[in-house]
This record gives structure tokens, sequence and C-alpha cells, in this order.
């Protein structure tokens, strides 16, 4: 009996009777999976569409389609105001508005993803550039893609709309390539990132981002959703059709450099070299740098220590702010 006892404990400690010494037993502990990327697909090939969506505060109240784009875009343009650059993929089927004109530097973010442009006009520097790159685009002046609808009696500039389903067809029609091999900006974990352990995060709860004296934008945290709820100019940012207020999983503040452009009157945005920013998600934000070699390529987000950022499973906006101004967190 000793023989047989002696002989079972060698088999325990010798990992397994009858293996052999380089086999190794699974740990009963179940791997964890990464879990799947809901926001996105992010092994797909398929083109965006980059909107440039109307932000004057008298058309966001009739703004539509927001939630469902996997990033935006809020972007500085001439008097004191912003546009969005709303960006989507893989969706059968929305309606999107309203519809306002390009801005050369605009294309800069649509270049990162080559992204179908889609826009209602254009300012001479865009329309310059739009023409002379061969911009894949679609133009409100001119496309069948686009409407104009006015439930609110606003000004014929705040009217316009379009869809993603008649995007796409015309895009198809005009011969656009439909999908693309240059993949997407930000690097997404379906796992939850929590940034409150990491060095030089604060708590954010409250996060006000000025564009001008007259517009602000606002995010608070919703623990219980872990979400940031949107504002702007203190009112909350509600999607006309759905009546649902908008949110952000991720926030990017982006500091850039402004200044006019040669005509004295549109601006010209500093969108490549390097400069700082703000990482939140989550309640708390982290201080991160930014980097964009040219025009095409994509800007790098990284932590202070080079680190490239991974963005929460969710929708993100990356608001970019003049060095002039100052954001507030709390």
């Amino acid at each position: 009996m000793k023989k047989v006892v002696l002989i079972f404990l060698i088999c325990i400690l010798t990992i397994g009777c009858g293996k052999k010494n380089d086999e190794v037993f699974l740990n009963e502990e179940e791997v964890i999976e990464p879990k799947k990327v809901e926001i996105v697909d992010v092994n797909s090939n398929t083109r965006p569409f980059a909107v440039v969506v109307n932000n004057s505060p008298v058309a966001v109240k009739v703004q539509q389609g927001l939630q469902k784009a996997y990033m935006v875009y809020e972007i500085p343009v001439e008097g004191n105001l912003t546009r969005l650059l709303a960006f989507y993929k893989d969706i059968d089927d929305l309606k999107i508005g309203t519809i306002r004109s390009a801005r050369h530097n605009f294309l800069d973010f649509a270049f990162e993803q080559d992204a179908i442009f889609v826009h209602w006009g254009w300012s001479h520097y865009a329309k310059k550039d739009i023409s002379n790159l061969n911009v894949n685009n679609l133009n409100g002046l001119s496309d069948s893609s686009f409407w104009r609808e006015n439930p609110m009696n606003l000004a014929t500039e705040h009217t316009g709309y379009t869809s993603l389903a008649k995007s796409r067809e015309l895009a198809k029609a005009k011969g656009y390539f439909l999908t693309t091999d240059k993949g997407l900006v930000l690097t997404y974990d379906g796992n939850e990132i929590n940034l409150d352990s990491m060095e030089n995060a604060i708590l954010a709860s409250k996060v006000v981002i000025p564009s001008s004296a007259t517009l602000n934008t606002t995010y608070e945290y919703d623990n219980v959703n872990k979400v940031y709820k949107r504002f702007v100019n203190g009112e909350a940012h509600i999607d006309f059709e759905t009546k649902i207020q908008n949110t952000a999983k991720n926030i990017i503040i982006e500091k850039i450099n402004t200044k006019l452009a040669s005509d004295n009157y549109y601006w010209d945005l500093t969108t490549t070299g390097t400069g700082e920013g703000l990482y939140i998600t989550n309640g708390y934000a982290v201080p991160i740098k930014w980097s964009k070699e040219n025009r095409n390529a994509k800007t790098v987000y990284s932590y202070l220590n080079g680190e490239v950022i991974k963005v929460n499973d969710g929708n993100t906006y990356i608001q970019l702010q003049s060095n002039n101004q100052n954001y507030t967190i709390e």
C-alpha cells in the first residue's frame, strides 16, 4: 500500500504519469478572452464616410445622427463657431444633418482614414484642395444624395440632410472605391480601460471646453452608464429625431495652433507636427501628446511615456481647441 501511495505522489510531482517532461497541464482558471469591440468593426475594410455637420448654436437643435458616429471631431471655424466632422462605418442607413460646407483642414482628418468626404459647399481653400488632390467627395451643391428639410423654420443654410444609404449608392455610382486598407486612427479595447491609477490622472466629472467667448462644449460624467453627457452652451445636446441626449465614451482634447488664413477670413489650423492634449474616459483624465507627420498620416495619440493610448469601446469626441483657449476640469 505504501508503495502505491509513493508512486502516486511521484506522478503528481512530475506533472502527470505517462506524460513527457515538457508537457504542461492547463491551469484550471478559465482563460479570459478580449471582449469584442462593438462601436466599430476593427477588422472591416469598408471605407468610412466623413460628414461635415452644422454646429451653429441655432442649428444644434435640429442635429441628427451624431450618436451613431464612431468618431466626431469638433473643429474651430470662422465666426467664433465650430463644425463637426462625424465618421460612420458599416451602418446600413442613417439620416444625418444638418450638413454644412467644408474647410480645408477638415480634409486632414478624412485623409487619415481614407474616408469619402461628405459636405454641402466649401471654402475656396477647400474647393481648391478637393479639386487638386482629387478627393473622393459628395457635395450637396451638385449631388443627388442630399435634400432639405426645415422643421423649425430656420435659414436655408441650416436645412441640409443626407443619408448613409444615399451616400453609399452615389459613391458607388461615381466609381469610388468602397474599401480601404488605411485602417482606423484609434486603437480600441473591448475590456474596460480605467485611468484612475495612472500617473498624473485627475478626476474629470465635468469638462468645459470653450471654443470662443460665445461657444463652449461641456461634458458631465454619468457614473451609472459610464459615459459623458454632452452640452452646448449649457444646454443638453439632444438629437432632434430620437430626443435623446448625445453622449461620449471617450473624449480627446487636442490642443492646436490657429491663425487666420491669407484672406484674413477663414482659419488655418495646425493639424500636423506635435502638440499636447488630454484623454478622458470613465471619470478621469490623463495628459497626452499627439503627433501627425503630414496631412495624410494618422494622428498618433500617446501617453507622456510614449505609449500609444487605447480607448474604451464606445464613441469618441476629439475636441480641437486653440492654444489660445483653456479648458477646465472638475
